[in-house]
């Protein structure tokens, strides 16, 4: 999952300032955040957030051919530069 959550926001975002984190505490179920510049948030989102719907139909496709649960969040880089 986290790998084609990689690839996908990569191929979206022309910079690479994000990182995706995985959190697999329990067996069968994955939680999967998006950090990134406040910036790319916007991108990612797309408008009306057909963007994230598009990235979580094709994650829900993943998660069911593997049987498996999962959620996704977005988050904003707290970092200061």
């Amino acid at each position: 999952m986290k790998s084609l959550l990689q690839h996908i926001i990569s191929e979206i975002l022309d910079n690479k300032d994000f990182k995706i984190e995985e959190d697999n505490q329990t067996e069968g179920f994955s939680k999967l955040k998006i950090v990134t510049k406040p910036e790319n948030m916007g991108i990612i989102i797309g408008k009306k957030g057909r963007m994230i719907k598009a990235i979580r139909t094709l994650l829900k496709t993943k998660a069911t051919l593997e049987r498996i649960g999962f959620t996704l969040e977005i988050e904003e880089n707290k970092a200061t530069e």
